[in-house]
């Protein structure tokens, strides 16, 4: 497996750092089609990421993975940054990168994959830049959603006028606290620690535990570790409410079964236009997919295909 090169690119003010990955030796000829990887919120771009950026360089594709911005070795501050919009023009940006890398990548063979958050980060671009010209998720989330909702991940969860309240006042109170600190050391947003994680936690976080609390998904630039200036960022967010934009470019989003994300695949699917395809893998939980590649790579290469190299 080649070794990806190093680069960089602008998004907004801030500097990008990313890595793209060369088809493989000997792989099939995809005609200069190219995926951007974009990865989950609190994730860097050597996990999950790096393991999809991996399978699709082997199938022929060039593979963009990067850290958003404010994260990773990408520059911004605070650290640790979840500004949806600037996730959102990171991958836009990732695309002009690749535009502009002549004879290598077919500007008109430019596909994305999203991942966790980035499902839906990546939805929200796709709408509105037509350049995207196929998107595929893996266990696709909106971050609006859950912080309007308190956090629940279940599908019968509604918006909660005190979850609203109290993350708007949490992000009110660090602005005013650490306003002339950008370099103040945000918490986590989730244990990583299995014993830290209380018995009736939502599977979620212990999910999240272990993946990121293991040598699965740990990285010593990945810290989980989140400024509640984040919060007022994410309220007035919908990574989903536009879906239907994405059409007559094709969508593929695919969650498990036992994921307590899997309500957003479903509904933001059926707010789409063909063509379209939810593809739910039995058995698997949101994090899962992170790095259990099995089904959700084959059908991504095949998507991808068909989409972009024809």
């Amino acid at each position: 497996m080649p070794t990806p090169t190093k680069v960089t690119f602008p998004s907004f003010m801030l500097t990008i750092s990313a890595e793209l990955y060369a088809p493989a030796e000997g792989s099939p000829d995809r005609k200069g089609a190219a995926i951007v990887v974009s990865h989950p919120m609190t994730g860097v771009k050597e996990q999950t990421s790096a393991a999809y950026a991996r399978v699709l360089s082997a199938a022929g594709f060039f593979a963009l993975t990067f850290d958003a911005g404010y994260q990773g070795e990408s520059t911004g501050e605070p650290r640790g940054l979840e500004d949806p919009h600037q996730r959102v023009e990171d991958n836009k940006a990732a695309v002009t990168f690749l535009t502009n890398l002549k004879g290598k990548i077919d500007p008109d063979r430019i596909g994305m994959l999203g991942i966790c958050a980035s499902g839906g980060y990546t939805s929200y671009a796709a709408q509105s830049d037509v350049r995207i010209k196929a998107l595929g998720t893996v266990s696709a989330a909106c971050v609006g959603r859950m912080t309007r909702n308190g956090g629940l991940y279940e599908a019968n969860s509604q918006e909660s006028p005190e979850a609203i309240a109290g993350a708007l006042k949490a992000a009110a109170d660090w602005r005013t606290a650490h306003g002339d600190n950008a370099k103040s050391e945000a918490p986590k947003m989730f244990q990583t620690e299995a014993s830290a994680v209380p018995a009736d936690a939502p599977s979620f976080f212990k999910s999240a535990a272990a993946y990121y609390g293991t040598k699965r998904g740990s990285h010593p630039r990945s810290d989980q570790r989140v400024p509640l200036s984040s919060y007022d960022l994410m309220i007035g967010y919908d990574s989903f409410n536009l879906q239907h934009l994405i059409s007559p470019r094709p969508l593929l989003m695919i969650a498990g079964s036992e994921a307590e994300t899997l309500h957003y695949s479903k509904t933001a699917v059926e707010d789409a236009k063909e063509p379209k395809e939810l593809f739910v893998i039995d058995g698997k939980n949101h994090f899962e997919l992170y790095d259990d590649l099995e089904k959700s790579a084959p059908k991504l290469v095949d998507f991808y295909a068909k989409a972009l190299a024809k």
